[in-house]
């Protein structure tokens, strides 16, 4: 794998070692070789009444690399025609000396991905491929805010299991009643679960920012995480450099993924 860094960005050698290195040159991009795995289902355990957690698993995931809790791989349903059924997912957990990898499914759609993990059973097999890459943001802020709906909860999950203790996180998380579940970590953490977009951005501008560096990492849909980064950086005067949101999906469309600027 590569690591590469905005054309425009300041590397360390050129920062005044007096000064903070700014937000988006701490981050790091690192670039994977694209390689598709033809996996079997080893495991299908129903997380909560609409989350189902599927355990793959295959030798070809000795060399599977996921550096960033918001990686994506391509999960490819039908692979016959000429434009495959593609979504992306976020490896929930993985394993390389078990030659495991973790997804889990939102299953309140009726899209292929829903409709596939739906009727899992161990022993059927799912092509995957990638992450073509990560976007790998230290843990050593003094804080981080992890933002999002139903479907950026295996994100954030992952995450707080990662964050050293010491660190501080605040968490809003829209998510049906019946779907929330203990997140554990070892950061100290404020987590604050709501009901609907609306509320997600109403908890969002109700917030006092943490002093120090800080880290926001949004995801859900297109048009609330649009407007959560808006609220974020010109309402709460938050670093833009020091943000990545995401739009995990888009209302109306079937397949939408992309980073907000």
């Amino acid at each position: 794998m590569t690591t590469d860094t905005p054309d425009n960005a300041p590397t360390r050698a050129s920062l005044d070692t007096a000064t903070p290195a700014p937000a988006d040159s701490r981050v790091q991009r690192v670039r994977h070789e694209i390689k598709r795995r033809e996996l079997s289902v080893l495991a299908v355990d129903d997380v909560t009444p609409n989350f189902r957690r599927v355990t793959l698993g295959g030798d070809s995931l000795s060399d599977f690399i996921s550096a960033s809790f918001d990686d994506h791989v391509k999960l490819i349903f039908d692979a016959s025609g000429e434009t495959p059924v593609m979504r992306d997912y976020t490896p929930r957990r993985y394993d390389n000396a078990a030659r495991e990898l973790v997804l889990e499914f939102a299953q309140h759609g009726d899209g292929p991905a829903a409709a596939w993990a739906a009727g899992a059973r161990p022993g059927q097999t799912l092509t995957v491929a990638g992450p073509r890459g990560s976007f790998v943001i230290p843990t050593d802020f003094d804080w981080h805010l992890l933002a999002g709906d139903e479907t950026a909860l295996p994100a954030i999950a992952r995450r707080l299991e990662e964050l050293p203790a010491g660190t501080r996180a605040i968490v809003l998380l829209d998510v049906p009643e019946n779907d929330r579940r203990a997140l554990p970590s070892r950061a100290s953490l404020d987590l604050r679960w709501v009901d609907g977009p609306a509320a997600l951005l109403e908890a969002a501008r109700a917030l006092t920012l943490p002093g120090g560096e800080g880290y926001a990492w949004c995801a859900g849909e297109a048009a609330a995480m649009a407007e959560l980064r808006r609220i974020l950086v010109d309402e709460k005067g938050h670093d833009r450099h020091a943000i990545r949101a995401a739009a995990y999906w888009k209302r109306g469309a079937s397949s939408h993924h992309e980073n907000l600027e």
